[in-house]
């Protein structure tokens, strides 16, 4: 595996972080701005980004994993309130089944999706899925079935991943101007600790994640989403933590409603929920190795 962005998917994220940063919520009150949302969902709409597993001439996706994998990040790095894990895994369903015409509404593909986890995400409402793709996932081959959700783990593990980045930056910024005693807070050893670890944390979860979305077009089906499940349990954890961190690093400020740190650990918290957290992923991986069912009790 050749970690390297070739020239193509540079020029895609370089894309992504230009459109986002005109379109993208800045404060917790542009959330509110249906005007600005509304431009941000024509612009990745137009930008064709939702349809890049869309099939081409021969039946395979336009797109790699690793090119959907670019722009999640980038759109959780954001905390982008546009559709993009629902449509995409459409798309891909659409050209793993040939089922007809699917419907044309954004998809909330969310298999073990909490009402709780629905409800704490300010950027991504949950919907309904509509019943033709219930039915369509279910007559997927297993081998099928497995890239397919594999993929989805690989999603939500990259907006994990811009979630992480986001949190960091953010709280990277506000140690760097808030002062403490005539000093920024920044410059305390406690903050750069916390900060440090954070960062080792992200780093980390971008490494398995990245290798997640490559193994879904590159290994057998089981071994991707084996591959894919290790990356979930691993940027889960480290996606709560680093958010968690975000906002103790604020202090007082980053317990207030107007503060970004909370939106973030919103957006995380669902995207952990998203196909199972540390638990049910790390069950995946265990039945994968012929390990005993039962070794993740306890886990979450």
């Amino acid at each position: 595996m050749d970690v390297r962005y070739s020239s193509e998917q540079v020029a895609l994220r370089d894309a992504a972080v230009q459109l986002l940063a005109r379109l993208a919520p800045k404060t917790v009150a542009d959330l509110d701005d249906a005007e600005r949302a509304a431009k941000l969902d024509a612009a990745v709409d137009a930008a064709g980004w939702r349809e890049l597993r869309v099939a081409n001439d021969d039946g395979g996706p336009w797109a790699s994993a690793v090119e959907c994998a670019i722009v999640a990040e980038e759109l959780g790095r954001h905390l982008a309130d546009t559709p993009f894990l629902g449509p995409t895994l459409e798309a891909d369903l659409a050209r793993l089944t040939n089922p007809g015409e699917l419907s044309d509404k954004p998809c909330a593909i969310a298999h073990g999706l909490s009402d709780t986890s629905a409800r704490a995400d300010l950027t991504r409402p949950a919907g309904e899925v509509d019943a033709s793709l219930l039915d369509a996932a279910a007559s997927l081959s297993p081998d099928d079935r497995a890239r397919w959700t594999a993929l989805g783990l690989a999603l939500t593990c990259a907006d994990l991943v811009g979630v992480m980045r986001g949190a960091v930056d953010l709280a990277t910024e506000y140690a760097s101007a808030r002062e403490q005693y005539g000093v920024a807070v920044g410059s305390f050893q406690a903050v750069q600790h916390l900060l440090a670890d954070a960062f080792v944390a992200m780093e980390g979860s971008r490494s398995v994640a990245l290798h997640a979305a490559w193994a879904v077009d590159a290994v057998a089906p089981d071994d991707a989403l084996a591959a894919a499940s290790l990356a979930k349990a691993y940027c889960s954890r480290a996606a709560r933590m680093v958010c968690e961190t975000a906002i103790q690093v604020h202090g007082g400020i980053g317990n207030t409603w107007d503060c970004l740190a909370h939106v973030y650990l919103r957006r995380a918290l669902l995207s952990i929920d998203l196909f199972g957290g540390v638990g049910p992923s790390l069950a995946r991986v265990l039945a994968h190795h012929g390990i005993a069912e039962g070794a993740t009790d306890g886990l979450r």
